[in-house]
């Protein structure tokens, strides 16, 4: 039920973080806020394929 996704800086494109989510009751893909440790500083972070 659960899918594992990437989590991928909007910046550098350097994917930092996975996490997972559910496929049937979210259809959008997730976006937030984290700590980019290339750019060090916390940027916006896209779902991407794992």
């Amino acid at each position: 039920m659960r899918d594992l996704v990437a989590l991928q800086c909007e910046d550098c494109k350097r994917k930092n973080y996975t996490t997972t989510r559910n496929k049937k009751k979210t259809t959008e893909k997730l976006g937030m806020k984290k700590f980019c440790p290339s750019c060090r500083g916390h940027k916006h972070h896209k779902e991407s394929k794992v």
